[in-house]
């Protein structure tokens, strides 16, 4: 068993947390927000839209099926959401060393050492969520009692999806359909589910003109931080609607269509991060349950007349996608691809390709 330092969580509000490290030892710093899934650790973690951010696992037992392989089928990740872990920490209350899972290689915090990311167990992750709930999200930092002192990061003051998009065009598949796909911090189940509908798709930079490229419909993917910062993204995606062929936003590709139609998006105090977020089909009684990991939503309120809600969050009444009312443009907030979680919107991916 590996030697285990007493660590520190300190939120900007003086709260703080005391456990002991469990994963790579070094002082870091981001935004903390609370994960309520059960499973889906490995997903999640490297799941590029965590990128700045401190993840609370709300779950109590963490660890015991393990890490699986970080093998690869082609260009894409077999198991995982991307090449490594963007998370900058992890908390959980009680990590298990031991693990059982016919597809794991490691343990959890072998991984989190050999990623040089921090981890932190045996702190009272109810309290921390419920306090985080209550207040809302916070800056924090992770500190070790024989390491200076840091100080606190807004990772939504920085450009995230700079950080987590490719810098090269990538081309998986050779399907008839071509697909551009703009990675603003793509999930790699995203396009495993667009490459199983037999198309080709154009992995491009966040930041590319991608309007130079013949395609057949437009992809705007998932990401972190605030989408405020990808204001070439919009300009990118406002001068593809003119030529009125097939867009599909997920997560942050809702955030960035939204802002080219004209609307604006907000910061929600907590965000929603889990596997079980109810929303409802609008102007039907159709409900689905969805996984979600997002801390900004689109504001109804600024849809311009071409545009309608269509989806609504079944918790708290806020936006899950919007479509427009007469071209084939239409995102979701939640994420239909799952990895981890239900896959009850998978049709979604259907219903894109169907457009083209």
């Amino acid at each position: 068993m590996q030697k285990q330092k007493n660590v520190s969580l300190i939120l900007d509000d003086g709260s703080k947390f005391s456990g002991i490290s469990f994963g790579y030892e070094r002082p870091t710093a981001g935004e903390v927000v609370f994960n309520t899934a059960m499973s889906g650790y490995p997903e999640s973690l490297t799941d590029p839209s965590y990128s700045g951010q401190i993840m609370v696992l709300t779950y109590p037992l963490i660890g015991n099926y393990g890490v699986p392989a970080r093998s690869f089928s082609g260009k894409l990740s077999t198991f995982l959401e991307s090449e490594k872990i963007h998370a900058d920490g992890i908390i959980v209350s009680d990590y298990s060393e031991n693990y059982s899972h016919w597809n794991a290689t490691e343990s959890l915090g072998e991984w989190l050492k050999q990623e040089k990311i921090t981890g932190i167990t045996g702190i009272d992750t109810r309290e921390l969520t419920k306090l985080l709930r209550e207040k809302g999200s916070m800056k924090g930092k992770i500190v070790f009692s024989d390491e200076n002192e840091i100080d606190f990061i807004d990772p939504n003051k920085i450009n995230q999806v700079a950080r987590v998009s490719t810098t090269e065009i990538i081309t998986y598949g050779n399907g008839k359909k071509r697909i551009v796909l703009v990675d603003c911090g793509v999930k790699h189940n995203i396009i495993r589910c667009l490459l199983k509908r037999d198309v080709t798709v154009i992995r491009v930079p966040w930041d590319y003109d991608f309007n130079a490229i013949e395609y057949d419909g437009l992809f705007i993917s998932n990401g972190p931080g605030d989408p405020d910062t990808c204001g070439i993204t919009v300009k990118h995606i406002r001068e593809a609607m003119k030529k009125e062929k097939p867009i599909f936003g997920i997560c942050m590709g809702n955030q960035l269509l939204a802002k080219a139609g004209g609307a604006n998006t907000y910061k929600l105090k907590y965000g929603h991060r889990s596997h079980n977020q109810p929303v409802r089909l609008v102007g039907t009684e159709k409900c689905f349950i969805t996984s979600q990991n997002h801390g900004f939503a689109v504001d109804n309120n600024t849809l311009s007349d071409e545009w309608t809600p269509l989806f609504v969050n079944m918790n708290d009444g806020t936006n899950e996608g919007i479509q427009h009312k007469n071209k084939p443009f239409f995102s979701v907030q939640f994420h239909p691809e799952a990895a981890s979680g239900p896959t009850d919107t998978e049709f979604l991916f259907d219903r894109f390709i169907e457009m083209i």
